[in-house]
């Protein structure tokens, strides 16, 4: 069993960043990759960034690319979201999650933890 929880969400003005960390407690964290997932209301979740076992390969939703990047340190057992020159629809509850699988993973039903999330609320 693994335990995710994130934290560092928050509200912050278009343009600006935010840093989303999440650690994993429990299990072996160098053998799952990692994504990050998030949700509007009434809509379903969806793909931001994943990141496989070593954090030598990404991925990311076109919706984010060259703005966010996703890292993780394996000797903390964290990973971390870098949001950068965030916009109004990046507003969202942010879900951390993990897989036992060497590369990342873009799917929501390949992943087999999640965490509980944290808002990022971004104002106009």
């Amino acid at each position: 069993q693994v335990q995710l929880v994130e934290s560092g969400g928050g509200l912050v003005p278009t343009g600006g960043s935010l840093r989303l960390s999440c650690v994993a407690i429990g299990g072996t964290f160098s053998r799952y990759a990692m994504g990050w997932f998030r949700q509007v209301p009434g809509k379903e979740r969806m793909f931001v960034a994943a990141v496989g076992r070593t954090g030598g390969s990404t991925s990311y939703a076109d919706s984010v690319k060259g703005r966010f990047t996703i890292s993780r340190d394996n000797a903390k057992n964290t990973i971390s979201l870098q949001m950068n020159s965030l916009k109004p629809e990046d507003t969202a509850v942010y879900f951390c999650a993990a897989v036992w699988r060497q590369l990342p993973a873009r799917q929501e039903r390949e992943y087999d933890y999640w965490g509980q999330g944290t808002q990022v609320t971004v104002s106009s």
